[in-house]
């Protein structure tokens, strides 16, 4: 317990220098009723700075909206710094949706897609209103491994506190900063789809099989692996392949007609 309490406070003083050396007032975060933002909300109120936290639904289960509300009263009981809002953009989202985009048969995906874009849109008007930075809440498999997160929606943030913490590590963290046990022990999901499926749906694997393929890659264990072994492996690549384009960065056009010219 005490080595994920240290590292909880090493997380909580590099967010809180960073923000101190780039004068930053306010730290904002979306918070969903999971186990990845409630650990940052809590690390990012634990930094003394104004914190902002936000319950954004958008045609959300009444389970993750009431997560989402239990937490940000846990927060503020505990840390007079933070300041929490609900930001139903149930309306701006369907407005999207009834505009002349209707015409366009958007995919399930692309309008899941575009919930966590409103989302990172009103993140960035709170914390630009605020002097402030967005918090991004991704741990090491979503977006180093799999790239399970939205481009340029839950994707865009300013700082990445547990990026580098697999998914094992988050919930370790989680119980040593106190987070509530009903969010420990909710099945994860991205909250993005109106049948509320579970990350594990939508991926085929959970994320201690993926995290598993993740550290199997990066250190081969050399034992032969069993079926379910493999099924998961082939499962990690594929999701890594194909989602590639958001954890690499973006491709720039190199003019090498400008330096012959300089030559």
């Amino acid at each position: 317990m005490q080595k994920w309490q240290d590292l909880g406070s090493e997380i909580t003083e590099w967010i809180k220098s960073y923000a101190e050396k780039n004068k930053i007032k306010t730290l904002v975060v979306g918070v969903s009723g999971g186990i990845d933002s409630a650990v940052v909300s809590t690390l990012c109120a634990k930094t003394g700075l104004d914190t902002i936290v936000l319950n954004m639904p958008i045609h959300q289960s009444k389970n993750q909206f009431n997560l989402s509300n239990k937490h940000i009263a846990w927060l503020k009981s505990n840390w007079e710094n933070v300041e929490g809002h609900l930001i139903d953009l149930t309306g701006t989202y369907d407005l999207f949706c009834e505009s002349d985009l209707k015409n366009h048969q958007l995919s399930d995906l692309v309008l899941a897609n575009t919930r966590a874009r409103v989302r990172m849109t009103t993140l960035y008007a709170i914390a630009g209103s605020n002097n402030g930075i967005v918090v991004g809440t991704g741990n090491k498999v979503e977006d180093f491994g799999v790239g399970f997160y939205t481009k340029y929606g839950d994707g865009g943030v300013d700082i990445s506190p547990i990026a580098d913490l697999y998914k094992s590590e988050v919930y370790a963290l989680a119980d040593s900063l106190g987070v509530l046990v009903e969010i420990q022990e909710a099945a994860p999901t991205d909250g993005l789809w109106s049948d509320s499926r579970t990350d594990e749906e939508q991926m085929g694997a959970t994320y201690d099989e993926l995290e598993w393929a993740m550290k199997e890659i990066e250190n081969p264990s050399n034992v032969e692996l069993n079926d379910r072994q493999r099924s998961v492996m082939e499962i990690y690549l594929k999701l890594n392949s194909t989602n590639s384009h958001k954890m690499n960065p973006i491709p720039v056009f190199k003019n090498k007609m400008i330096d012959s010219m300089e030559e």
